[in-house]
């Protein structure tokens, strides 16, 4: 706090402005068009955005890299593949003559790229028509670390499986299963899901050999 200003405040608003400006727009009332990121991540939240949507926790400019990288259309592209009575639609960050390039943004380094971000490549090589793609992930302190994927059709069709799951449910308004994954801590629907994130007071160590040891006063 400086002065009679919340800088902290001012900050969070301006990372929750960006990201609002930078998200795919989705009509929710068009189940017939999906979006490529719908379906690489929980089904489950993807049905919450349309039906019942909550505001995302976003902490960091970090985090909104690849939107705002969408954002600039420097080199980025919009495409959708069609699916009998559905579309499938998605975005790259970057495409160069054969390539994809997708932007992600990590605390660390990862030692393999996260299935989610393969699906996703390899979703914009389909709709896009191109042979590789290679995903880029940088860390807050400028690191990176660079994985390259070749154009493949079995994990294409579960991308497609997906789809027709989500649309299906969308159209007869059930929500999806539960998908547990590391992405649920920081899911703005982690209540509807599981429990509130806090229940009473933390409970040390302290507390629970304190416990122990009474207990066994008590035998």
């Amino acid at each position: 706090m400086m002065g009679d200003r919340d800088y902290r405040q001012l900050i969070k608003n301006a990372i929750d402005s960006i990201g609002k400006d930078i998200e795919p727009k989705i009509d929710p009332k068009d189940n017939n068009t999906i979006h490529l990121h719908e379906v690489v991540r929980c089904l489950r939240r993807s049905y919450y955005d349309r039906n019942d949507p909550k505001e995302p926790i976003r902490t960091s400019f970090n985090n909104l890299m690849s939107g705002l990288l969408q954002k600039m259309e420097y080199g980025s592209g919009k495409g959708e593949f069609p699916l009998e009575n559905i579309k499938l639609k998605g975005q790259a960050d970057m495409i160069l003559d054969d390539a994809i390039i997708i932007f992600r943004s990590a605390t660390e380094l990862p030692d393999t790229p996260f299935s989610s971000d393969l699906l996703y490549l390899n979703g914009c090589m389909w709709i896009f028509n191109k042979i590789d793609g290679i995903i880029i992930y940088i860390t807050e302190k400028g690191n990176e670390a660079s994985f390259s994927l070749t154009k493949n059709k079995r994990m294409f069709e579960e991308i497609v499986r997906r789809v027709r799951v989500l649309n299906d449910l969308l159209d007869e308004k059930k929500v999806p299963i539960l998908e547990p994954s590391q992405e649920c801590m920081s899911c703005q629907y982690y209540e509807r899901c599981f429990i509130p994130r806090k229940i009473g007071r933390q409970i040390t160590i302290d507390d629970l050999l304190g416990r122990k040891i009474s207990k066994k006063n008590i035998e």
